[in-house]
């Protein structure tokens, strides 16, 4: 084996090995906040002494921040392709709905992470939270100052507008998550999220088209 080839089976095998480390945390943060989880759990899932662990992540916080950035970059890939089309203003608030639906099915732990750790007890995790829904919302942002109905608003207010929206989403993450988490997935309790979900986003959408009226 070449010197390359070999460089290239060790980059491979570190890499199968960091993905291996943050899904041994991720499981273990199903039933624990990242506070509570100690080293030697995640190295002894994945079967490596706790010193290879260094090799990857200074700590755990290092490893939460990069669990928030894999958490959340997909969602605001999805919403932010949401918001760019040109559908009507009811479709585009059932296409943002489905895409959280879909999101808390085939992501749980992320989410689960996500809400717990908003507020926990690892100061890099939430900085890394609040900065990535900033992040999000100066994205929504973007695409809400494109609308023809956001003409002759301040950027102040179209960030504010941004904001609300971005909270709804995660809240509505959280409640889907709930209701999945009590066994009630696919039930009415499900469809009433989305139909709350929908519900809020439209009157945050009617409070829109007024606002300037309401502030002039």
């Amino acid at each position: 084996m070449s010197h390359s080839e070999s460089g290239g089976v060790r980059q491979a095998q570190k890499q199968r090995t960091r993905r291996a480390l943050l899904d041994a945390a991720l499981g273990l943060l199903e039933e624990q906040s990242l506070s509570s989880l100690g080293l030697r759990e995640v190295t002894r899932v994945v079967g490596v002494a706790p010193t290879a662990f260094y090799r990857h992540f200074r700590d755990l916080g290092e490893l939460g921040v990069a669990l928030v950035q894999e958490s959340l970059s997909s969602l605001h890939t999805t919403v932010r392709a949401v918001l760019a089309e040109q559908a009507g203003e009811e479709e585009r608030i059932d296409h943002t709905v489905a895409v959280v639906e879909r999101y808390v099915r085939e992501q749980p732990a992320h989410v689960r992470f996500i809400a717990r750790e908003r507020h926990g007890g690892v100061r890099a995790v939430r900085q890394a939270i609040a900065g990535e829904l900033d992040r999000f919302a100066a994205e929504v942002a973007a695409a809400l100052t494109s609308q023809p109905v956001s003409e002759g608003w301040s950027d102040e207010d179209v960030r504010m507008l941004a904001e609300l929206y971005v909270d709804r989403l995660v809240m509505t993450a959280s409640a889907f998550l709930d209701v999945r988490d009590g066994g009630d997935q696919d039930t009415e309790r499900w469809r009433a999220v989305a139909r709350t979900a929908r519900r809020q986003l439209h009157l945050i959408s009617v409070g829109r088209r007024h606002w300037r009226d309401a502030v002039s």
